[in-house]
């Protein structure tokens, strides 16, 4: 089971809708990923987290951070998810 971290600049509004749309690609695909969320500010005790998720515009801010950052240009977008997470399964085999 890998590990992912749904991360906006506050950690309410953006990191909640963006968690239930991955959820949902999750559930779909049965992809083996377990998550939590947070704000960008609470990010650093994150230690063992494979991959975190969150808008494109933050993804500067967090790459090289973490071992693996996908950065989602619309949260609702189901299909762009799901093609980031398949990239993030394919690279972890």
């Amino acid at each position: 089971m890998k590990r992912g971290l749904i991360v906006c600049r506050t950690g309410m509004g953006s990191s909640m809708m963006l968690r239930i749309k991955v959820d949902q690609v999750i559930r779909e695909n049965g992809y083996q990923l377990e998550l939590v969320h947070d704000a960008l500010s609470g990010i650093e005790q994150y230690h063992d987290v494979d991959v975190v998720i969150t808008m494109n515009d933050l993804v500067p801010e967090i790459k090289g951070k973490f071992k693996y950052c996908i950065g989602i240009e619309n949260i609702l977008d189901k299909k762009a998810i799901k093609n980031e997470l398949d990239k993030f399964f394919a690279e972890q085999s």
